[in-house]
């Protein structure tokens, strides 16, 4: 009788190559700390952000949100003036992941310390967009934009990717969940439901455009991104199904090209391929254990 090969060294190294570009070198440590430190929390485990952000949806929701916020001329001046994304993507990328898991899952301390950090990020970035603009990074109406697109991506990207995706209750308990993290960065009145969000979601689309900016980091974020070669393939697979995400009117300012026909025969089935694939090289150990699985 021939036996399956066990796959769970092959698990452990791809999850863990994935884990260690998301979360850097101190990834280990930071998430002892954060799921370790006794304390009260902002939420709750039954809280519909834990389910959301810790779910490898987020990767597609992630790069989604990238692309939409880089429509805001002001914002994306912020970013290519300020954010060092092309010299520095993963260190980037490990310092937005260890927020969100400090502000969804660390103590109700760190979780402000956290907030109270980037407020003070911002309060220095300042400056004058290519249309003569000034900007500040720590504007109410620029911090609401980034957070409205970051919430509503990475909720549609749960929805349609994640594991176990929320029901109406839950898709509004989410929105009201980020809006308590938003309120810590200094956005006012930030939406508490999903028509709040869609409401505020189109009244910024008189401001929105795509700059030579924001065309040039789609092009960077999409076609020449720093990842090894063997992750190209899958890396496209996500990159297609974020745009994809994106509303018809954003992907044609970024001129980014989209064919209805194939999103649905064939770059949504991928999508859901490749994340599932993400989801089960990095489910740990002892979850997995739990579940009866190799």
């Amino acid at each position: 009788m021939r036996l399956l090969p066990d796959l769970g060294p092959v698990r452990d190294r791809v999850g863990g190559a994935i884990f260690s570009r998301v979360a850097g070198p101190e990834g280990p440590r930071n998430r002892a700390r954060i799921h370790g430190t006794p304390g009260p929390r902002w939420f709750g485990p039954d809280r519909p952000v834990r389910r959301v952000h810790g779910d490898v949806s987020m990767f597609t929701g992630g790069l989604a949100a990238l692309l939409l916020q880089s429509l805001h001329p002001l914002a994306m001046a912020a970013v290519a003036g300020h954010s060092g994304f092309r010299g520095d993507p993963w260190g980037r990328l490990q310092r937005t992941s260890t927020f969100l898991a400090v502000t969804t899952y660390g103590t109700a301390d760190s979780a402000q310390d956290a907030c109270d950090r980037v407020r003070a990020v911002h309060d220095r970035v300042n400056g004058t967009a290519s249309d003569g603009r000034p900007y500040r990074a720590a504007d109410p109406d620029l911090l609401c934009w980034v957070h409205i697109a970051e919430v509503d991506c990475f909720l549609r990207a749960h929805q349609r990717y994640g594991a176990d995706p929320l029901d109406a209750a839950g898709c509004d308990g989410y929105v009201a969940d980020m809006a308590r993290i938003a309120t810590a960065l200094g956005v006012p009145d930030p939406p508490t439901d999903r028509a709040s969000l869609a409401a505020r979601l189109a009244a910024y689309r008189g401001e929105l455009r795509a700059t030579p900016e924001a065309v040039d980091t789609a092009r960077f974020l999409l076609l020449r991104p720093p990842i090894p070669l063997l992750a190209r393939p899958p890396y496209a697979v996500v990159a297609a199904n974020a745009v994809s995400m994106l509303p018809g009117w954003a992907s044609r300012e970024l001129r980014l090209p989209r064919i209805p026909v194939a999103e649905e025969l064939c770059v949504r089935p991928l999508g859901t391929a490749v994340t599932a694939g993400i989801r089960w090289a990095m489910t740990p150990a002892r979850d997995r254990a739990r579940a009866g699985q190799v």
